[in-house]
């Protein structure tokens, strides 16, 4: 039965994947048919009358009209509607919101989520994640047996207790499809519970009951878990507890770090890591080619799509270009407006092309998270890249890092401090630090040319904190769980201050 089962899933997965090819096929009607389609609905709206909607009829009319605007913009109408107000941003009611910090920053962001949000963007990439398994692994059993998605908690927001709030992954998992949920586990209880560390334990009990096949998640938070998990089960490995376990579906941050980790956790060359790029305001791109380490950009999923060049990056009215006019290989940071009420909204991502045909896409950091202070412009696909080499050359993994700058000192130089918690230390702290450097001027021509013959930048300072240090600076903030992630580069040294004083190493 179970076989059957799985079969018919892969016929449907089968069907949906041909939507996908079909769309891939004419990208920018496409996006042209979902900005019509939310003007048309929103004229009514309080956004659509300030801007006048009726009279937008070409894209350059929309970009001309609306400026772009970052969460601080959208703030104080996000909180009438989460007061019970209507026809703000969106088109009726809006009942749930999606609770997102991002950093460790203190405000929590509350992105509105829309019953069109859910079903035609957060739901539907789901399916289309799916369909890109069966498509690269035929053989996968994913509806055969059980899969388990690391999620958040939702609880009513306490001003208005009809309004619900929680991490967008919560919320999905509230409305996810009947046709899916014998294939989860564990639990609905469990999955929400809103103590986080209390989930974790009582997931580490439960799941190794299970025959999973399929985990999904931040990677930090999965490290964690499957720590717990060995611990219990006395197991070497993973696969020891799950020996069926084919697939792990990732995103939020970049896997480059972790792999080291997973690889001595899940020791199987056959094992499929599959990243997805998904947040709070929406599903934006899927690996769709285990083979590749690029992710198709989704076009038919709720989401409209324009890009800032970083010359844009700073200014008080950036100026975007939209899809159709992009190039490869240039960072760009990306600008959305949704099926959830954002308008030409920036959520601080960057990425960079890798195809524009099909558009695929590779996500290079943070608007805000970067290291320029020296002229260097380093990203964090730098930094992820530098350490993932250095790791496996000298067969080390990290569990965390940070990076922030060291301003000119007496001698006139300066230069980057690195804040890292080993999960395996290599057996040379002094060669690690000098090899990460050179990785580093390898992947950044800009950073190789500020530390030519140590003229502007001396090679970089390594600091090691103990296993669990950042985990336990997270929690000390309160930032526990799925959507909180460590800052992995800043132009400021806050993080990286606060944690060495948190560590007594300053």
């Amino acid at each position: 039965m179970k076989a059957l089962i799985n079969k018919g899933f892969k016929w449907y997965l089968s069907q949906h994947y041909k939507h996908i090819e079909r769309y891939m096929q004419e990208p920018h009607h496409v996006q042209e048919q979902w900005l019509k389609q939310f003007i048309s609905t929103n004229q009514y709206t309080e956004i659509g009358q300030k801007f006048d909607f009726k009279s937008i009829k070409t894209y350059q009319d929309f970009a001309n009209r609306l400026p772009i605007r970052d969460y601080e913009y959208f703030k104080p109408f996000i909180d009438r509607m989460m007061l019970g107000e209507k026809d703000v941003l969106w088109n009726g009611y809006v009942r749930w919101f999606a609770k997102s910090s991002g950093t460790t920053n203190d405000k929590s962001k509350f992105i509105p989520v829309t019953s069109q949000n859910l079903k035609q963007c957060h739901i539907k990439s789901t399916w289309d994640a799916m369909s890109f398994m069966y498509h690269n692994n035929p053989n996968s059993k994913c509806f055969s047996e059980k899969s388990v998605l690391m999620g958040g908690s939702v609880t009513p927001f306490e001003p208005f207790p009809k309004s619900r709030i929680g991490d967008v992954s919560a919320i999905m998992m509230h409305h996810f499809p009947y046709v899916g949920r014998p294939f989860m586990t564990p639990d609905f209880e469990t999955l929400t519970l809103t103590n986080f560390e209390e989930k974790l334990e009582r997931m580490a009990h439960l799941l190794p009951k299970e025959n999973l096949v399929m985990l999904g998640g931040v990677p930090t938070w999965t490290v964690v878990l499957m720590r717990k998990v060995l611990e219990i089960t006395g197991k070497d490995n993973i696969l020891e507890v799950w020996p069926q376990l084919e697939a792990y579906l990732h995103g939020g941050v970049s896997f480059e770090p972790y792999r080291a980790q997973f690889e001595q956790f899940i020791p199987s060359e056959k094992f499929i890591y599959q990243e997805i790029y998904n947040a709070s305001e929406g599903f934006f791109a899927i690996q769709n080619d285990h083979s590749e380490n690029d992710m198709l950009l989704l076009l038919d999923n709720g989401i409209y799509y324009e890009f800032l060049p970083m010359s844009e990056w700073e200014k008080e009215e950036p100026q975007a270009i939209p899809l159709w006019e992009v190039e490869k290989g240039v960072n760009y940071a990306m600008v959305i407006t949704t099926n959830s009420g954002l308008w030409r909204y920036l959520p601080g991502d960057t990425v960079c092309f890798t195809s524009i045909a099909p558009y695929k896409v590779k996500v290079t950091g943070r608007t805000k998270q970067f290291v320029n202070a020296f002229g260097e412009e380093v990203m964090v696909a730098n930094t992820d890249k530098a350490i993932a080499q250095t790791c496996f050359s000298m067969q080390a993994a990290v569990s965390e890092y940070t990076v922030a700058p060291v301003y000119f000192n007496e001698n006139g130089k300066g230069r980057h401090e690195w804040i890292v918690e080993f999960d395996r230390p290599p057996h040379d702290i002094e060669l690690f630090n000098r090899t990460l450097d050179e990785n580093l001027q390898k992947v950044n021509s800009d950073y190789e040319a500020k530390r030519y013959h140590n003229l502007a930048l001396d090679r970089l300072l390594l600091r090691i904190v103990p296993k669990g240090t950042f985990y336990n600076w997270l929690k000390s903030k309160g930032k526990v769980g799925g959507q909180n992630k460590v800052p992995r580069l800043a132009n400021h040294r806050d993080y990286v201050d606060d944690i060495l004083k948190f560590s007594n190493l300053r």
